[in-house]
């Protein structure tokens, strides 16, 4: 079987592309999850310092409890956890008390089950394959949970930053030495954004999520990606947010997260970051 996968590009991708349908499923709990995860520790270590009493809460993490539906409770099965097509037979809605599922979940299983057979297809199997679908799989939950949050959690950004430098250690994507400046060159360039716009406005502009989501970026695909990922996300930041803002979805008071972008770029370059360079030097 694993011969025939790898002489076969378009049954690897089929098969990749399955088995990102079971990871977009997982990565679904992953973004809700998460940050509930987050904020129960922040508010366990906050009654710490006011030297209160830990109260004990019942496990919860990305694993326990069972999936359920969270406005009746009903526990969903096996049956009702296959990706896409639960979905679509249950027409959008809890088996138990028909309350709509967001289309959002299918949403995420299909694109990561899109994005894993199309990496799979261009790839081919080795190690650059496997760090290529946990670079963009970590880069999908970090996007989704921005996106309901304005969080780029330490527990995505971090591990993909020593992944990437761990990869790149036999030149997975590009020698170490320019994943590591890639890593530093990342983060600084946006901290010294922040800043100046910080010192010129008295204002925050970003996030520390974003500098190390960057950082991780720049780890995996070196510093020579880091301008075409930054002028891709800013430039399809700036156009979506202006574009809320004039049909009035969007308050100008009111924060955009900039983490799918980068993660959009991050993607982008992952596959056509050459030739994206080639044509972007080519101006000069």
């Amino acid at each position: 079987m694993i011969e025939l996968l790898q002489t076969s590009p378009p049954l690897m991708a089929v098969c990749t592309g399955v088995f990102g349908l079971l990871v977009g499923s997982f990565l679904n709990v992953v973004i809700h999850r998460l940050p509930k995860m987050m904020e129960a520790e922040w508010h366990q270590q906050c009654a710490e310092l006011r030297g209160e009493a830990v109260v004990a809460v019942p496990t919860y993490n990305l694993v326990v409890p069972r999936s359920a539906c969270p406005a009746c409770g009903h526990r969903i099965g096996a049956l009702e956890n296959i990706p896409i097509m639960s979905w679509l037979v249950l027409r959008g809605r809890c088996r138990g008390c028909g309350v709509g599922i967001s289309v959002r979940y299918p949403l995420v299983e299909g694109l990561c089950g899109l994005l894993s057979g199309s990496l799979a297809f261009h790839l081919g199997p080795g190690w650059a394959l496997a760090g290529a679908l946990l670079f963009t799989w970590a880069l999908l939950a970090a996007a989704f949970i921005d996106l309901d949050t304005t969080l780029l959690p330490d527990d995505i950004t971090l591990p993909l930053l020593w992944l990437g430098l761990l990869l790149n250690l036999r030149a997975t994507f590009v020698p170490l030495e320019d994943a590591v400046i890639g890593a530093a060159a990342g983060y600084l360039t946006l901290w010294s954004v922040y800043w100046l716009f910080k010192l010129a406005t008295g204002k925050d502009g970003m996030g520390f999520g974003d500098f190390k989501l960057l950082a991780a970026i720049g780890a995996f695909l070196g510093w020579k990606m880091l301008p075409a990922v930054i002028l891709l996300s800013s430039v399809v930041g700036a156009v979506v947010g202006i574009g809320l803002i004039v049909l009035a979805r969007h308050g100008r008071g009111k924060p955009i997260p900039f983490g799918p972008y980068l993660a959009a770029a991050g993607l982008l370059a992952l596959v056509w970051g050459e030739h994206i360079n080639q044509r972007w030097l080519s101006l000069f």
